[in-house]
């Protein structure tokens, strides 16, 4: 197969694979699948004999060493699902070659423009070849640029059999997007020592620190009465929920905090006038900032309570992801080679916090320590999300020149 990393990106994005966050089931959605058969069909074409999907989705194959030394096994893991957050049902790329700058309107709706002076990198990008979508879904390079790199590298490695590297590993995930991805990684049928994801923006950002992460669930279930003789019986439980939400503090909101700071964001409220539920993401990258903004939730919630005696609420935090830092910490040479492989290419690495999370979160937890790597995208989870394809190509270099790092130094 000689196809590009721009010909896999065009045809992935087309494929259905929006994860949802109501379903219990792994995958989510089994749309996810259409992509991990294919992704099969492709890794198998390219001669990698164990690829495979599992009953989850997720896909599995090895790319065998060419070296006889002994390399760790390196992981390389992308997720095939796209965010909730915005259609990506009939996406329709669109690919601008050349690049002469100046606003790009999209021509499926175009009261949608990436403006410059929204994404000033826009200016790096003269020349290059951009895709963006027609402005009616997002585009889902987040993260299927990703999966498209890894394969392209995978085709580089297996065609030039005189590259020298360990055995690597390919895991692309489902579910990644709603919080899920590793959840049902088989570590132990993986094999590897260390891997990377491929989930990073902007080229040249390498990502070694995470937020940690918790979701809050509060019920309440309120007093009912028909309204014609509720005076002083009623007690609503859509005004409890909305009175709760109404007492955070703007200050530590998703929409008035950046760099290190954390927050506390509602992500949904429904229910009735007996019954009621709020969810929240809590997000910190150190634990005692989880647990200073969980209790200041839980204060507040408890304050609007005391309005409403005859009403009861229940409060429950669940753990969903840790700052990878702590465990890469461990490992130094993880980032060591990272950066390595970086500069050899020709750019200078930045480290960077990601104020989210990836696989790697939950990955370097588990066992497996897991930095994130740049794949060239900007703008996810949203209609204006772009990418170029140069910058694609300088990702998948990354990759070749990593596991020939890892190769020198074993």
């Amino acid at each position: 197969m000689t196809d590009t990393v721009l010909d896999r990106l065009l045809r992935y994005v087309v494929i259905d694979t929006q994860s949802n966050a109501a379903s219990q089931a792994q995958p989510s959605t089994e749309k996810q699948k259409d992509l991990g058969h294919l992704l099969v069909a492709e890794l198998k074409a390219l001669g990698v004999h164990d690829a495979h999907m599992d009953e989850h989705g997720n896909v599995y194959a090895t790319i065998p060493a060419t070296s006889s030394k002994d390399v760790p096994v390196i992981c390389f893991c992308s997720h095939m699902d796209t965010a909730p957050d915005f259609t990506g049902t009939n996406v329709k790329p669109q690919l601008l070659r050349g690049y002469q700058g100046g606003d790009i309107q999209l021509t499926g709706d175009p009261s949608r423009v990436i403006k410059v002076s929204e994404h000033p990198d826009l200016t790096n990008q003269i020349g290059h070849d951009i895709v963006t979508t027609d402005g009616t879904t997002l585009l889902g390079a987040d993260d299927k640029a990703g999966i498209a790199e890894i394969m392209t590298a995978a085709a580089t490695l297996l065609s030039n059999p005189g590259i020298p590297h360990g055995a690597v590993r390919i895991l692309f995930t489902t579910d990644e997007e709603i919080g899920r991805g590793a959840d049902k990684v088989d570590l132990a049928k993986l094999g590897a020592a260390f891997g990377y994801t491929l989930d990073g923006g902007v080229i040249g950002e390498v990502e070694d620190e995470t937020f940690s992460a918790d979701g809050v669930e509060i019920e309440i279930t309120g007093v009912a009465q028909h309204p014609g003789t509720s005076k002083g019986v009623m007690e609503n439980a859509i005004k409890i929920a909305a009175d709760i939400v109404a007492r955070l503090p703007r200050d530590i909101a998703p929409e008035s905090t950046d760099g290190r700071q954390g927050f506390i964001h509602p992500t949904g409220i429904s229910g009735s006038m007996d019954k009621a539920r709020l969810t929240f993401i809590i997000r910190d990258f150190v634990n005692n900032g989880l647990t200073e903004k969980e209790a200041l939730l839980k204060n507040i919630a408890e304050e609007v309570m005391k309005a409403y005696p005859g009403s009861t609420m229940g409060f429950k935090v669940t753990e969903q992801y840790r700052n990878m830092k702590e465990v890469l910490d461990r490992h130094p040479e993880v980032m060591d080679n990272l950066m390595e492989a970086v500069r050899r290419v020709g750019l200078e690495p930045v480290t960077h916090s990601i104020r989210g999370g990836t696989d790697g979160s939950r990955l370097s937890f588990m066992g497996l320590p897991c930095p994130n790597i740049y794949t060239g995208g900007h703008s996810y989870h949203s209609p204006l999300e772009w990418i170029s394809r140069q910058d694609m190509e300088k990702s998948v270099e990354t990759i070749v020149e990593l596991v020939k790092v890892w190769e020198e130094r074993a």
